[in-house]
C-alpha cells in the first residue's frame, strides 16, 4: 500500500526533461532519476499509514499541533489576565464606595442612599445601552469614555465636602462601572471556541469578585487618612484599563485555530470579531477582518422584536434568580449590616475579637470584608477548575440567600443569643455573611458562564454579525437583572435600616444611633 501510494506520488512529481545540445540524454534521465526518488524519500518521511485503514497523515501535522498548543498557552494567559483586570479595576471603586458608605455620608443619613447613588446609574447605563441602542459596539470609544467619566467621579467625591456633590461623584463613578462591566461581557462573546470564551467570562468574574476583596481591605487600611486622601488615590486605578485592552488583549482572531471536537461548538470561519478595532467607520472591516462584499459592510442592529424574542426565555431561567440573589444580598449589606454592632470586646474575654474590633463603627467594615472574601473565592469557582453549577440548581442561591436574610434580620431585632453574649452572635454573624457572600458569588459567575456559553445558529446562511450581536445582547441583557435586584434593595434597605434600629433602641440597644 506504501509503495503504491508512493508511486502515485512519485508520477505526478515526475519532470519531463529537456534535451540541449550540451546535455548527454543518459544524465539527463539519471538526473530525473535522482529526482523523483529524492522526492519519494522526502514523501515517505512525511508519510505515516493508519494501521486501521483509515487513511494516511501527516506528522507535520502533529508537531504543528504542539506548537499551536505551545503558542496557544501564552495567549490564554494574556486573554485571562486581561478580562481578569477588567473585573478589579471596574468594580474596586464601586466596592471602595461602598465600605466607604459610613465616612462618606453624616451619621444621620441612611447609608442605603449610598448604594442607590451608586447602583442606579449603572442599571440606567445596562438598561440604555443593550437594550435602546443597536448597531456595532465600538468598544475602545466605550473603554475610553467609561475610564473618564470613572476618574472625574472620584475626584469629585475626593475633593467635595458636601453630600450632594458626593452623591454626584458617585453616580459618575458608577455609570461607568454599569457600562464597564456590560461592555467587558460582551466582550468576551466575542471569543471562540466556546473554552476560550469561558475563560474570559470566568476570568472577569474572578476579578470582580477581587476587587471586592482588595477594595474592602484597601479602605480598611485607608480610612484612617480620610476621604479626600483615601478616594483621591483610588482615582487613578481606571487608567489601567485602556492599557490593559490595546496593550496586553490578544484579537479574538488570534484563537480561531484553537479549534476542536472537544468543544460545543465549531468556531466560525467567516468574519472573525476583532478584539482591538481602532476603527471610527461604521461600514468599514475591522482591522483583523478580510475584505467582504458591500451586503457584510451594510450596518446591521437588532430590532425590538429581536431583543424580546432573545431576552424572554431568558428572564425564568438567568434574570429571575440573579434578582432574588442579589435583592436578598444587598438588603443584608445596605439594610440589615449596619445595625449588627455590638460592644467592644475586651482582650480578657474576646482576644481575637478584640484584634480586629477596635470601637463599634468597625463592624460594618469588618462585615463588608468578610463578605467580599467570600464573593471573590465563590467567582473564582470555574477560574481554578471546579465545575459550574448545574442548570437546575441556578435558583439554589437565591433560596439561601433568602434564609441568610430572614436569620440576620431576626437576629438584628431580637438577639439570638441576648445582648449577653456578644462572642455567640459574633461567630454567629461572621458564619452568615460568608453563606451570603458565597452565595452571591457563585449565582453570578454560574449565570454568565452559562449564557456564554450557550449553543447559537452558526449556519451559512445567517448573517454572521447580526450573529455576534445576539450573542452580545444576551449576555449583556443580564445586567438588568442584578442592577433592578440592587436597585430595590437600597429603597428597601433604608426603611429597614432604620426600623431595625428603633426596634433596636426598644429593648434598650443603643449602639446603632452613634453610627
Amino acid at each position: 500500500m506504501v509503495n503504491s501510494l508512493l508511486d502515485v506520488i512519485s508520477d505526478n512529481y515526475e519532470l519531463q526533461p529537456m534535451l540541449t545540445p550540451f546535455e548527454p540524454h543518459t544524465q539527463t534521465n539519471a538526473a530525473a532519476i535522482n529526482q523523483v526518488q529524492s522526492r519519494r524519500e522526502s514523501t515517505s518521511d512525511r508519510l505515516t499509514v493508519d494501521i486501521s485503514g483509515e487513511g494516511a497523515s501527516l506528522l507535520s501535522g502533529d508537531s504543528a499541533e504542539g506548537d499551536l498548543k505551545e503558542g496557544s498557552s501564552g495567549l490564554l494567559l494574556r486573554l485571562g489576565l486581561s478580562f481578569f483586570l477588567f473585573g478589579f479595576i471596574n468594580n474596586v471603586l464601586y466596592v471602595i464606595i461602598l465600605s466607604a458608605a459610613l465616612d462618606l455620608v453624616p451619621p444621620s443619613t441612611p447609608k442605603g442612599i449610598i448604594a442607590f447613588c451608586n447602583i442606579f446609574p449603572a442599571l440606567v447605563a445596562k438598561l440604555g445601552w443593550p437594550y435602546l441602542l443597536k448597531g456595532r459596539i465600538r468598544y475602545s470609544r466605550r473603554l475610553l469614555g467609561c475610564c473618564v467619566i470613572s476618574v472625574s467621579g472620584m475626584i469629585v467625591v475626593a475633593l467635595s465636602d458636601s453630600l450632594s456633590m458626593r452623591l454626584l461623584g458617585i453616580s459618575l463613578a458608577s455609570f461607568s462601572s454599569g457600562l464597564g462591566e456590560l461592555t467587558f461581557l460582551q466582550l468576551s462573546v466575542r471569543y471562540h471556541p466556546p473554552s476560550v470564551a469561558g475563560r474570559s467570562v470566568s476570568y472577569f468574574a474572578s476579578g470582580t469578585g477581587a476587587a471586592g476583596l482588595v477594595g474592602a481591605f484597601l479602605w480598611w487600611e485607608l480610612r484612617g487618612l480620610g476621604v479626600r486622601i483615601g478616594v483621591g488615590l483610588s482615582s487613578v486605578l481606571p487608567l489601567a484599563i485602556p492599557l490593559a485592552y490595546f496593550l496586553l488583549l490578544p484579537r479574538s482572531s488570534a484563537f480561531s485555530s484553537m479549534n476542536s471536537s472537544s468543544y460545543e461548538e465549531p468556531a466560525p470561519s467567516v468574519i472573525p470579531y476583532a478584539a482591538l478595532s481602532t476603527t471610527d467607520d461604521e461600514d468599514g472591516p475591522l482591522p483583523s477582518e478580510p475584505e467582504v462584499d458591500v451586503e457584510h459592510k451594510r450596518p446591521v442592529g437588532l430590532s425590538a422584536s429581536d431583543k424580546w424574542r432573545l431576552a424572554k426565555p431568558l428572564l425564568t431561567r438567568y434574570m429571575l434568580p440573579l434578582f432574588c440573589v442579589y435583592l436578598f444580598e444587598y438588603i443584608i449589606n445596605q439594610g440589615v449590616a449596619p445595625t449588627l454592632v455590638y460592644p467592644v470586646p475586651s482582650p480578657d474575654q474576646y482576644w481575637l475579637m478584640s484584634k480586629l474590633i477596635h470601637s463599634i463603627r468597625d463592624y460594618y467594615p469588618l462585615w463588608q470584608l468578610v463578605y467580599q472574601t467570600t464573593v471573590f473565592f465563590s467567582r473564582s469557582s470555574i477560574s481554578i477548575g471546579l465545575p459550574p453549577l448545574p442548570g437546575r440548581l441556578l435558583s439554589l442561591p437565591a433560596i439561601l440567600q433568602a434564609i441568610v436574610l430572614s436569620t440576620l434580620t431576626f437576629e438584628s431585632a431580637v438577639g439570638i443569643f441576648g445582648d449577653q453574649s456578644e462572642g455567640l452572635s459574633f461567630f454567629l454573624v461572621f458564619f452568615l455573611i460568608s453563606i451570603e457572600g458565597i452565595c452571591g458569588g457563585l449565582a453570578y459567575v454560574n449565570v454568565f458562564y452559562r449564557i456564554n456559553q450557550e449553543r447559537h445558529d452558526s449556519s451559512e446562511d445567517v448573517d454572521p454579525e447580526h450573529s455576534k450581536q445576539e450573542r452580545e445582547f444576551k449576555i449583556g441583557s443580564m445586567g438588568l437583572a442584578d442592577s433592578t435586584g440592587i436597585v430595590f434593595a437600597s429603597l428597601l434597605a433604608m426603611p429597614t435600616e432604620v426600623e431595625l434600629c428603633r426596634v433596636q433602641v426598644r429593648r434598650g440597644k443603643m449602639f446603632c444611633q452613634s453610627l
